[in-house]
């Protein structure tokens, strides 16, 4: 039984160190911690529930239809980011909590998203996914198709609806 709580605990207090990111642009994070809201991996992929060639897509979840990956795990953007930007304000820790949304096509391939889907550069040279001018990214902390653990973390970090708009809290 031991080890079962001693492997809960080191569960808990890396779910609690990857929540702290808040997004300076320098460092990612600044030490504030914040729990986020309640959620559970309820959301279903709105297609067959298998995975799509489409780098984004739709689920049903407790927070409404969001937009989520080909593999059915969510998306997120960031509110420390401007929208239409050419660069992503999430660096350092920040990426570690936050990795960015990525494609090897200059046209990422959508299935039920409405919003402008394009690409920017990443410090990496990678192709980093935004939609509606809003560069994304997953969380860390979400570790199933569905999950939506990183939905208002420190009141920066927000699901998308199918149109690129940030669902609240």
């Amino acid at each position: 039984m031991r080890i079962r709580h001693a492997a809960g605990a080191a569960a808990l207090a890396l779910m609690l160190a990857l929540a702290g990111c808040s997004g300076s642009t320098t460092t990612g994070g600044d030490g504030a911690s914040s729990s986020p809201p309640d959620s559970s991996p309820s959301a279903e992929p709105t297609d067959d529930g298998m995975s799509s060639d489409a780098a984004l897509m739709l689920a049903e979840s407790s927070l409404g239809t969001i937009v989520v990956d080909g593999e059915g795990m969510t998306v997120y953007m960031f509110d420390n980011d401007t929208q239409g930007t050419a660069t992503s304000a999430c660096t350092g820790q920040c990426l570690a909590n936050w990795p960015i949304v990525t494609t090897d096509s200059a046209t990422p391939v959508v299935d039920g998203v409405t919003g402008e889907v394009a690409t920017i550069d990443s410090p990496d040279g990678k192709k980093q996914i935004t939609l509606n001018g809003w560069p994304l990214y997953y969380f860390a902390g979400d570790s199933a198709a569905g999950d939506t653990a990183g939905q208002g973390v420190n009141d920066v970090w927000w699901v998308l609806s199918p149109a690129g708009e940030k669902i609240g809290g």
